[in-house]
């Protein structure tokens, strides 16, 4: 189990064949196995162990939490919150717990209905001042309250928290520092859709504040990546990326095309009326 998760760390995919292959069916093989899916972003497959396992034993509690973090990669917000209710009725101020329902409301409603989630940790923390003591729950409330403390809070957690570059990344992009964005993404190899898309904009708001035709090449690329492939192109970031892709092409009746196919879902936002004026 050991070895299969250093070759993962490693990414060595022979050694991971030779090591995943020679797991059984036992409870603690079978939970490393789905904890390689996760992490490999195979959440589908990841859900179908934990949930075989929990079918098995209804009192392996984290088990919801660990089912509940899939459905929530798997955009299924209001899903992960209703399997969590099964964990946080057991462990009301397990902060993982706590911490992925405020997440999830993030997603469904806004950084406040988020942000009043986690105030069941403050009042149950001795020392009061629980927010300084988990670089997790740190990070978040940077993400709730847009970004706010976000060059005090974030590059410490660079290198402990995944989502933290590209946090710090969204941060600088709103605050207009295209060069401070591109210098701590230019290096970071995209491997989910968020990441190819924001490395895209990145790219073109360097490209079109430099005149750089190299960026731009580069983030319709980025773009029709996203947007081309088969699991996003029918999805509405999917349909951004193409409209962003061929914006840059200047083909704007194809922009025009993907900007109309989603229309009904942003009459109100002004952004998008921006865009497709």
């Amino acid at each position: 189990r050991v070895l299969l998760h250093t070759a993962h760390k490693r990414n060595d995919e022979a050694a991971m064949m030779t090591h995943h292959q020679a797991l059984t069916d036992t409870r603690e093989e079978q939970l490393c196995l789905a904890a390689i899916q996760y992490l490999r972003s195979h959440f589908q497959e990841a859900t179908d162990i934990y949930k075989r396992l929990l079918v098995e034993e209804r009192e392996h509690w984290a088990l919801n939490v660990y089912i509940a973090l899939c459905y929530y990669k798997l955009d299924y917000y209001d899903v992960a919150l209703e399997i969590l209710q099964t964990y946080l009725a057991n462990f009301p101020h397990s902060i993982t717990a706590v911490n992925l329902r405020a997440c999830s409301h993030y997603q469904l409603y806004n950084g406040k209905a988020a942000e009043a989630e986690l105030k069941v940790l403050q009042q149950a923390s001795n020392s009061g001042n629980i927010f300084q003591e988990h670089d997790l729950l740190q990070h978040n409330l940077v993400v709730f309250r847009n970004g706010e403390n976000a060059v005090q809070v974030l590059p410490p957690l660079l290198d402990i928290i995944p989502e933290a570059r590209l946090n710090l990344v969204i941060y600088y992009l709103r605050t207009g520092e295209p060069v401070e964005a591109y210098n701590l993404i230019k290096d970071l190899e995209p491997t989910l859709p968020r990441e190819y898309i924001l490395k895209g904009v990145v790219f073109a708001a360097l490209g079109q504040g430099t005149g750089s035709r190299e960026h731009l090449k580069m983030a319709q690329q980025l773009f029709q990546l996203v947007g081309a492939s088969a699991a996003e192109c029918d999805t509405i970031p999917g349909r951004q990326c193409m409209c962003s892709c061929f914006f840059l092409l200047r083909q704007f009746e194809d922009a025009l095309v993907y900007l109309k196919s989603i229309k009904p879902y942003f009459s109100n936002d002004d952004d998008f009326n921006w865009n497709h004026g």
